[in-house]
């Protein structure tokens, strides 16, 4: 495949620049109705007015199925704390703002949270006595329809030169509890080395939302489970110490 460059590269897809595309093409193990039901979802989102990359058409590239969508030009929020730490406080509020325009949106036809973390659970090796722990704690979450990214955190969020603001990566975009949202960014911060911006944040997020710290924390032993799931052993003494809160 021969497009202008590579954006970013992961085990099972690759994102390229070409023209004024961005294209996600998948490895061979992810299926048409996969990536189709990936780019249905996108479209939803985009239907609610948010502002992302709209999506142009999903192809064969030699054999793999991909997504064609606007490339967007900008500067994340993540490269803009490092390049100007002194406006990192002031970048954090603009990424939870962020975070809580997609809380404010709806569509009754996203997959529904509860029934992903119930196939996460069960996908994992752990014990049966945890798992029914982790079920139970599931089974006693307050129940929402908000709009939730998913896997939200300061990278793919871009800034533009004309200042606005795009949300990228939908892959993981589902209906629910904005507390298991806001879970799942903090957890991606600790993972990424960063706890003190990571309790900034969780800090910064109960206050503008007015919601409980607990609120959050709760969710955390199931956000933990299912990152386990991509089997990265260099995060599993983090993820573990999580998920061995089910109990507490």
């Amino acid at each position: 495949m021969q497009f202008d460059k590579i954006v970013s590269k992961r085990r099972d897809r690759i994102v390229y620049k070409n023209g004024e595309d961005c294209i996600k093409v998948f490895d061979n193990k992810y299926s048409k109705v996969i990536v189709l039901s990936e780019a249905l979802n996108q479209a939803r989102v985009e239907a609610t007015g948010l502002n992302i990359p709209h999506i142009k058409q999903v192809a064969e590239f030699e054999g793999k199925w991909g997504i064609v969508s606007d490339f967007i030009e900008g500067q994340s929020i993540e490269a803009a704390m490092r390049e100007v730490p002194e406006e990192k406080d002031k970048l954090l509020d603009k990424f939870i703002d962020v975070q809580m325009s997609i809380h404010a949106k709806r569509d009754s036809y996203l997959t529904k949270l509860t029934d992903k973390v119930h196939r996460k659970i069960n996908q994992c090796s752990l014990e049966d006595d945890t798992k029914l722990e982790l079920y139970t704690r599931l089974e006693s979450m307050p129940r929402y329809s908000n709009m939730l990214h998913g896997d939200l955190d300061p990278s793919n969020v871009i800034v533009n030169e004309d200042g606005e603001i795009y949300i990228l990566d939908w892959s993981h975009v589902t209906q629910g509890n904005p507390a298991h949202d806001v879970a799942r960014t903090y957890l991606l911060f600790l993972i990424k080395g960063q706890k003190e911006l990571g309790e900034k944040y969780l800090k910064r997020f109960c206050e503008k939302a007015g919601m409980e710290k607990n609120q959050i924390l709760r969710w955390m032993p199931l956000v933990a489970v299912a990152q386990s799931l991509n089997g990265n052993q260099e995060e599993w003494p983090l993820l573990k110490s999580w998920i061995d809160q089910v109990n507490d």
